[in-house]
């Protein structure tokens, strides 16, 4: 658990909870998902003390829900928000071996591994409770950040380095931002990978593309649009209940400043989602236009073997026809006979090789 106090322009971090709370700042307590349970009672305590209320059991249910999707709840105290952000390829790696993530390993998950995780906010007037995945990105960051401001300021005013937060809402909208923009750093990876397999598609002489691979992309896009509208919804509601029933004491400015970050996060979501949508229609065009091409070199190939069937089938006929058992036929018995003929097929095949020629039947057709 790490405890960090913001008051008069400052911050301090602290080794338990303040007994009240900075008339001028508020308090935030970080916390991993695995110690929520052992910390659950002085969790309560600094929740009574520092915000006016404890938080309810289905609340605190929510909040240790690793499966929880975006989700957003209030009672007249406090806010809860539940975010799924996007899960590092250490941990997607760490999940399926079943081991502890790399913390120093922040890269994005690759394409068709995508996974998120569930972060938790309860905003009260002058405290914020998160809880995060074990050795969850987004968090660390901050923490650092906030350790490099204490460590610099030594006990004097760290704005100078970075500008504090004014509030416990506006450090929640700070982590939701940098979530999101996790979000569409991924949509740069999953466009380029989508432009190569559509370039593999649209090869002149491609048989085809690794169809398994594209199928977890589309499984990809379509995982990806589920949590942004899901995101979408619960920062709308947030959004609407800030705009409806204001907190009290806070003035105007930082009122219009805490909105104005709350529309640029739902603004990224809202990027995110049109670029994943712009995608999806971008794979199904390529897909169509794959199989379009390879219906057309299909009636290519149907169109010359047609032609070279029609070319053959008069001299079919006069071969069968003198193949006959019958006694008497013309020529039958000429010396002669052999050579005219073989002249009349020739002639009668480049005869019809040069109509089908003029029609465009046999025309080399542009690819």
């Amino acid at each position: 658990m790490h405890i960090v106090e913001f008051a008069g322009g400052t911050l301090r971090f602290l080794d338990k909870p303040p007994s009240r709370a900075p008339s001028t700042g508020f308090v935030w307590i970080y916390l991993e998902r695995e110690s929520l349970d052992s910390e659950l009672h002085l969790l309560q305590q600094a929740a009574h003390h520092l915000g006016g209320s404890t938080m309810l059991d289905l609340h605190v249910k929510d909040l240790g829900n690793r499966s929880h999707p975006s989700h957003y709840d209030f009672t007249s105290v406090y806010d809860l928000v539940i975010f799924r952000r996007l899960a590092t390829e250490a941990e997607v790696k760490a999940e399926e071996q079943g081991t502890q993530p790399d913390t120093a390993a922040g890269a994005l998950p690759a394409f068709g591994r995508i996974g998120t995780r569930a972060v938790g906010f309860v905003v009260f007037d002058h405290l914020l409770i998160t809880v995060h995945p074990g050795n969850c990105l987004t968090a660390r960051t901050f923490i650092e950040r906030f350790l490099a401001d204490a460590m610099q300021s030594e006990g004097l005013s760290a704005a100078a380095r970075s500008r504090l937060p004014s509030g416990p809402a506006d450090l929640m909208l700070r982590m939701l931002n940098l979530m999101v923009d996790s979000y569409l750093d991924f949509r740069k990876q999953l466009a380029g990978e989508l432009d190569h397999w559509q370039q593999m598609l649209l090869l002149p002489r491609s048989r085809g593309a690794d169809w398994g691979a594209l199928m977890a992309a589309r499984q990809a896009l379509h995982t990806l649009e589920d949590l942004c509208e899901e995101q979408h919804d619960a920062m709308q509601e947030w959004l609407d209940t800030q705009r409806e029933q204001p907190a009290a004491g806070m003035r105007q400015p930082e009122r219009d400043s805490l909105l104005a970050r709350a529309r640029d996060v739902i603004e990224h979501i809202e990027r995110v989602v049109h670029h994943v949508r712009r995608m999806e229609q971008g794979a199904e065009t390529a897909v169509q236009i794959h199989f379009s091409a390879l219906s057309h070199r299909t009636n290519e190939t149907m169109r010359v073997l047609t032609a070279l069937t029609a070319v053959f089938l008069p001299l079919n006929l006069i071969t069968g026809f003198f193949g006959m058992n019958f006694e008497f036929l013309p020529l039958i018995h000429s010396s002669t006979a052999m050579w005219v003929m073989l002249a009349l097929m020739g002639v009668l095949a480049v005869l019809v090789v040069v109509v089908f020629w003029r029609k465009r039947y046999l025309a080399r057709t542009p690819r």
